[in-house]
């Protein structure tokens, strides 16, 4: 879990730099950037060795969807919304994986669907606004499919590499291709790229995107979700958000409801607590 910890830290950050310096640039061109960049990182600890072409093609769709779904309607999404507003609206994701979960499984856990309602309601508390014009509904739901997106791959990436023997570094640039191919393709249909026209702060704020948020920190969530119990991972999913408010204050110089973010950050500590206690006892009770 101290993986998940370090990664929405890192996160955090992400929302302001998206809407304070990339606005103007396409947003299937941004997602297109970042993801070439995170490819670049990876493709030189790729090792296709006993990779069979079964799981290549897994890995390759389930990064189409978590990394290139998710970022072509997340970046479009700030087109709507401000940047707290798209974090707000990311609460939802830790409800799709617990459905997500539950569906594959065919089974309803009741302590994974508690810990990501406590997540979303901590969430909600802390940046509640009232949705004023259609600019709103449309934000709402283009984030929507991104959180699905980037859910659907958090559970199948564990799912998949639940029993692999296989290095997560050496098969990492698999899922990048395929969120490379899906921006590539999408930037080509509204990119007109003979009138590009990127300043030097928004190459180097995509770098930092690219290098770090989107590469390294992609791939150090996955592995950490791999290794936690997916009610835990739902609550984590969360947690970038009072941060990335604390950010906005600090940093960004944004106001907030100081008494809004403490309630909202304690009821997702006290998820934590919650699904930390479940699995010590469900432990206790197996041996």
């Amino acid at each position: 879990m101290v993986l998940l910890f370090i990664v929405s830290f890192v996160w955090a950050f992400s929302f302001g730099l998206i809407k304070g310096n990339l606005t103007g640039i396409d947003s299937n061109l941004v997602a297109f950037i970042r993801m070439s960049i995170s490819t670049i990182i990876f493709l030189p600890l790729f090792r296709y060795r006993n990779i069979s072409f079964k799981k290549a093609s897994t890995l390759f769709f389930i990064g189409l969807i978590q990394f290139g779904l998710m970022y072509i309607s997340y970046i479009k999404a700030f087109q709507f919304l401000e940047a707290h507003q798209v974090a707000l609206f990311t609460i939802f994701t830790p409800i799709y994986i617990t459905i997500l979960n539950d569906i594959l499984k065919k089974c309803l856990n009741l302590k994974f669907q508690l810990n990501a309602a406590l997540a979303v309601i901590g969430t909600s508390v802390i940046v509640y606004s009232n949705i004023g014009d259609s600019s709103f509904l449309t934000g709402f739901f283009i984030i929507q499919l991104s959180n699905i997106s980037f859910a659907a791959g958090q559970v199948f990436y564990k799912r998949v590499t639940r029993n692999s023997k296989t290095d997560d570094k050496n098969v990492y640039f698999i899922l990048y291709a395929g969120a490379l191919f899906i921006t590539g393709l999408a930037s080509l249909i509204t990119v007109d790229y003979a009138q590009i026209s990127i300043s030097t702060k928004q190459w180097l704020t995509l770098l930092y995107l690219g290098i770090l948020p989107s590469g390294i920190c992609f791939f150090l969530w996955n592995v950490g979700v791999k290794y936690t119990n997916l009610g835990a991972v739902a609550v984590m999913n969360n947690l970038k958000i009072p941060l990335a408010v604390i950010c906005s204050i600090v940093f960004f110089h944004e106001s907030s409801d100081y008494i809004r973010l403490a309630i909202g950050t304690f009821i997702i500590i006290a998820s934590l607590l919650i699904n930390k206690y479940y699995k010590t006892n469900s432990v206790v009770k197996q041996t």
